[in-house]
């Protein structure tokens, strides 16, 4: 089989359906860029589980009696800090006196008198803020010490991170669901294309069985046509990511990357997403177009 013929027959084939070739690849770009939106939110997610969950934190407030009887945490908060400490799930655990913890509230509340004159050293409990080597853990360790002697509550950060995560989970989610829409749409553009393909070239493929070639033979140049559109459609699909990445997402959320609120997308998340796509982009033009040629196309 000569590779100049089976190219050329790619390149006449895709000049013959122009209109048909170009709504598939903008489909296929289109699916695809939804798809690889959908895989640099889940590594954005994962990115910020590492984020947050080095910053997830438990704050164990002490009771009254022991914030003002043990201001310098040496005799029953003592007890306590040694066993957090032994713990092997617990990374590190800091004492906060009365003291601290009003200096602290002040400065949280600097700028609004009201908040700050109704509230004395006195009034604030002394904690301990725990951090945790895995996150995920953090329940178990709440509870573990919530009904310890001394203690008055265990405060956690678990709404607030899980609010987040839902956040991300839902954006990848929809964006996913759309892009299987979107891929589906595509397998029907790709199989009518090569239909119409295979239809208008029916005679001249008719004649080269009958002078003994092969159904792949026949079939080859249409699967090819296939792929090229295929990958086409994967770069503009990776290309449309970038600009999106540029010119959009890098300036309405710099003020989120920069504070260290939202992880940023990186050069190695697209390094990861891009032969995913372009991987898609080939198997989904290949299969389609196989699959179309086998049921429906007698060549």
């Amino acid at each position: 089989m000569r590779a100049g013929y089976v190219f050329s027959e790619v390149a006449t084939g895709l000049r013959r359906n122009i209109t048909m070739t170009i709504a598939m690849i903008i489909t296929t770009a289109i699916s695809l860029g939804l798809l690889g939106g959908g895989l640099l939110v889940a590594r954005m997610t994962s990115h910020a589980e590492q984020l947050y969950g080095d910053r997830v934190q438990v704050d164990v407030f002490l009771t009254t009696e022991v914030s003002k009887n043990d201001p310098n945490c040496r005799n029953a908060c003592l007890t306590l800090l040694d066993e957090m400490k032994a713990n092997p799930d617990i990374e590190a655990v800091e004492y906060h006196s009365q003291e601290d913890a009003y200096q602290q509230y002040l400065e949280q509340y600097r700028g609004q008198p009201a908040m700050t004159e109704i509230v004395d050293k006195d009034t604030l409990p002394a904690f301990l803020r725990v951090r945790l080597k895995d996150p995920a853990k953090l329940a178990i360790v709440a509870e573990q010490y919530g009904r310890s002697p001394g203690v008055q509550q265990v405060t956690d950060q678990r709404e607030v991170i899980n609010r987040v995560f839902d956040v991300f989970t839902a954006v990848r989610n929809i964006t996913l669901a759309i892009a299987v829409i979107q891929a589906i749409a595509a397998l029907l553009l790709i199989s009518n294309m090569v239909q119409i393909a295979a239809f208008t070239r029916r005679t001249e493929t008719s004649i080269m069985r009958l002078v003994g070639a092969s159904r792949w033979r026949t079939q080859l140049p249409f699967m090819i046509e296939a792929i090229v559109a295929g990958v086409v459609g994967s770069i503009l699909a990776v290309l449309g990511l970038w600009a999106a990445k540029a010119w959009f997402i890098d300036k309405k959320l710099s003020g989120l990357f920069n504070s260290g609120v939202l992880p940023q997308i990186t050069f190695g998340d697209f390094v990861f997403v891009t032969p995913i796509l372009l991987g898609a982009g080939v198997l989904l033009a290949a299969l389609s177009a196989y699959v179309t040629l086998r049921a429906y196309v007698r060549t």
